[in-house]
Formats: C-alpha cells, structure tokens, sequence
C-alpha cells in the first residue's frame, strides 16, 4: 500500500527492536517512514531517550547523520504514562514512488508532514507561532493531498517547550484551528492565547517537549481513491463519562457498540489517537474532583489522560492507543478530541 500505518511495542524507552526486526527483513522500507509517534514512560530525558534510538536505527538504514534524520522525520514522543496505558510506538509509512489514486470514488486515510523554521525563544508561545504553526499545518495537508478540509480528521502536533510548555502548546493548537478553519485569525492576541477559551480546535493534539525547536505536525485525513486500505473517523467526549460521543465515531465507521465492540470490529482498529483535556476544570458533571489539588496534583495531565485512556481501551480491548493530555485549545473545556483510524469496510476480510 502506498500509505500504512503499523504498531509496535516497548519494552523500555529505548526498546525500537520490533521495527529493528521489520527492516531487516524487508517488510519495511526505511525510505518510507514519514514520521513516527511513540507512548513513552517517563520525562523529556526517557523521551529523548527514545528519540535517540529512533535516530540511530533510522541512521543505519538511509545512511544519514542523527540530526538530518530529527529534522526529516517528525518523532513525536509523548512521555508519563499513567494508570493502564502500555508504551508502544506508531509508524506512518508512506511510498513516495508508488502514489496512486486506484480507490476512485472511495475515500481513504491519507497523511502529511510538515515543521515550521526554528523558532526564536522569544517567538515561543507568542501569534508568531500561531502563524507558523498555521502554515506548517497547511504545508501538511498539501503533503497529503488534501483540499477539503472537511477530510482533515487528526492534527498531531509537537513543538518547542516555552513557559512550561503551556503557552507554546496553545499557540500551536490554535495555529491549527487557524489552518483548518474552526478559529478566525483575527480574534487571536497575544492576552488570547490561553486565555480566551472560546477559541478552540476539535481535530488537533499537542504535545511540548524540550527537544524541539521547531513545530512538527502530522495531519491525517480521508482523499478519495487514495491508495490506502485504512479510514479515519474523529469526534468529541464532551467529558471523561461521554460515551454516546465515544459511540458516535465509532458508528461513524459502522461499527456497532453493544456495550463494547465485538473482537471482529476491534479487530478493524489500527491505531486511536485520544487527546485528554479532563484536567482542564475542577468538576465533572457538577461534582468535585481532586486532580488539581490532591497528592498527584503535579502530575495532572497523567491523571487525566490515564482517565481518558482506560474508558477508550475498555472499550476496544486495547492497551496501546496513543493519549495525550493537553486542554490548551484543543476542545471544549473538559473534553477528549478522538481519532479513530481503521480498516475500511470489507477491506479486513
């Protein structure tokens, strides 16, 4: 297939063994990884840990230094992994030599890349970056091959750290909802971005973290006759309890749940891209809950994201779907954004 997305897991930060094996034996082209996003344990040190692994992997098969691989290949590594969440790897591949509109008439998950110039410390967490970011999202969905943004279903975004990251992650997230048109660009100041939370994105994650100077992005989305045997649905939990909203992507690809779906429906499922936004209130559903102020406070997002996690895994068996936690623009107030990308209909016989 032209465009393919496999999983894989870790046994520790540095464990990239199983695609280690792939490329080996051929079943992977290194010269088609596009980007890679990985469910770490651990802080910036085990995610750059594990960047680096990728980086000497990848190094040895297309014959490039450790940076020009970082720089060509966006690594997303979201790190702490809280509650049952298993640390696992995501590989979006892609054969530039062989794209092919042969599916004509149905539309099917495609993806693109992209990253912004290096951003000056003092652009971080400033509208600079909401243009950047802005344009790196829509040089990704050219790469995709993309022109209605109404296929665009998953935005996932890393970016340099800048206040503790909060900042920079919410100038990147509404950069995005910029690109993609859910935001007006000139509704957003610099006293707007996480600030006005009226102003949000409902298709983009972001992460932060300490070794990146620059925005990576990687959009995902439907293209019709696309090459691919994969399709991706998205929608919202208004809350963590939302399951009529987890519910409705999944009919969004007919499949039906009956409390949970049925071992050949989760079958279908390839890869679930959940971004976690519990932390963001101090209720749920008008009652109080302690995320903000009880022992694990410092560690919120992990609180909301395991959270977040374990409804989803419940319900398609998994423990290896990739949650993020981040409630900077990116949702309602509370809500978990979800991406669904799974094997078209008849396509998994």
């Amino acid at each position: 297939m032209s465009y393919e997305l496999m999983k894989f897991t870790m046994k520790h930060p540095g464990d990239v063994s199983e695609l280690e094996e792939q490329l080996e034996s051929g079943q992977i082209k290194a010269a088609h990884i596009k980007a890679i996003i990985a469910q770490t344990e651990g802080d910036n040190y085990a995610r750059g840990y594990s960047t680096l692994a990728f980086q000497v992997l990848l190094s040895k098969y297309l014959s490039k230094t450790h940076d020009a691989i970082f720089e060509e290949i966006p690594m997303m590594m979201i790190g702490k992994t809280g509650g049952y969440m298993s640390p696992h790897y995501t590989v979006f591949l892609r054969n530039d030599h062989h794209l092919s509109d042969s599916r004509a008439g149905s539309k099917r998950w495609v993806f693109g890349v992209a990253s912004s110039r290096t951003l000056l410390p003092e652009e971080i967490g400033t509208c600079v970056q909401v243009d950047l970011a802005a344009e790196a999202v829509r040089d990704a969905i050219r790469d995709a091959g993309i022109t209605d943004l109404g296929d665009v279903h998953c935005v996932e975004i890393k970016c340099p750290w800048g206040e503790g990251g909060v900042r920079s992650k919410a100038s990147s997230a509404l950069g995005s909802a910029v690109a993609l048109g859910e935001v007006d660009r000139e509704k957003i100041t610099d006293e707007a971005i996480n600030g006005d939370h009226r102003l949000y994105t409902v298709k983009t994650s972001v992460s932060a973290g300490g070794e990146q100077t620059a925005i990576r992005v990687i959009v995902m989305g439907n293209r019709d006759g696309a090459d691919s045997s994969l399709v991706i649905a998205s929608g919202m939990m208004e809350d963590g309890f939302d399951l009529r909203g987890l519910y409705r992507v999944f009919a969004s690809l007919d499949m039906a749940v009956d409390p949970l779906l049925s071992p050949k429906e989760q079958g279908r499922i390839r890869q679930i891209f959940v971004n976690a936004g519990a932390d963001a209130l101090p209720h749920i559903r008008g009652q109080r809950h302690t995320i903000h102020t009880d022992a694990l406070s410092m560690h919120a997002g992990v609180v909301a994201k395991s959270v977040a996690h374990a409804v989803v895994a419940s319900v398609v068996n998994d423990a290896a779907i990739l949650c993020s936690a981040g409630s900077e623009h990116q949702g309602p107030r509370g809500a978990n954004l979800i991406a669904v990308i799974a094997e078209a209909r008849g396509d998994e016989e």
